[in-house]
């Protein structure tokens, strides 16, 4: 772990999704340190019925690398093609719009993502015994994102392998056909090529009611409330 590691509150605020990461390996000991906090998360009636397949295998992640990638295109290209190749038309043209400029960078990042996933250097697959239901897993895998945000470790959360791929990944990661678990997400992880920062949002005055639907709390903050102001 770092000399100084990050406040509680930094992890929070600042734990985003990272797509452009450097291909440098993670240490084992900074991913024992990811996973021990991942499966401290609550879980559905204490019933841990889940499992956590870590990847660094160079070989393994190259053999997923192109059914991520197909299925990124397969995603944009279809269901999104339209309103993507508006956003980016827009952007292009000089728009100044704050969500199309924040789609755009997703757009972005994510093509990033997936041209270079072969080099992405560790990757954490989620799997719960429930074939529809993964709201038991989410919370874990959450905290894993935390967990590696604390040791500056970037990360992202996909579904697109089990959208596009599931057969094909569980054959690759070697997932027996009656092991009764059910993949429901990947975590691409590594160090980002970028710096941490506080994402921007809509502040808590527009989306957050108290009591009445529509009504704002007199207590929320139009600004983030971290880091705290002098």
């Amino acid at each position: 772990m770092s000399a100084v590691p990050p406040s509680v509150h930094e992890v929070l605020y600042t734990t985003r999704a990272m797509r452009r990461l450097k291909p440098d390996p993670v240490p084992g000991d900074v991913i024992a340190r990811i996973v021990d906090a991942g499966i401290r998360a609550p879980t559905g009636g204490n019933s841990q019925d889940w499992r956590f397949m870590v990847v660094t295998d160079k070989d393994k992640i190259a053999a997923i690398a192109p059914y991520y990638q197909e299925g990124l295109t397969q995603l944009f290209g279809g269901h999104y093609k339209d309103a993507n190749e508006a956003t980016r038309a827009a952007v292009a043209a000089g728009s100044t719009d704050r969500k199309a400029v924040q789609i755009a960078k997703v757009l972005n990042s994510s093509e990033h993502l997936a041209a270079h996933f072969a080099d992405v250097p560790l990757l954490i697959f989620g799997f719960t015994t429930s074939k529809d239901n993964s709201s038991s897993m989410w919370p874990a895998m959450w905290n894993l994102c935390l967990a590696a945000r604390a040791e500056g470790v970037g990360s992202t959360v996909t579904t697109i392998l089990e959208m596009f791929a599931r057969q094909e990944v569980d054959d690759i990661l070697g997932v027996p056909a009656d092991s009764g678990f059910h993949r429901h997400g990947c975590l691409p992880m590594g160090y980002p090529t970028g710096k941490w920062g506080v994402p921007d949002r809509k502040p808590a005055t527009k989306v957050v009611y108290q009591d009445q639907w529509g009504t704002a709390p007199a207590w929320a903050s139009p600004t983030p409330l971290w880091p705290p102001s002098n």
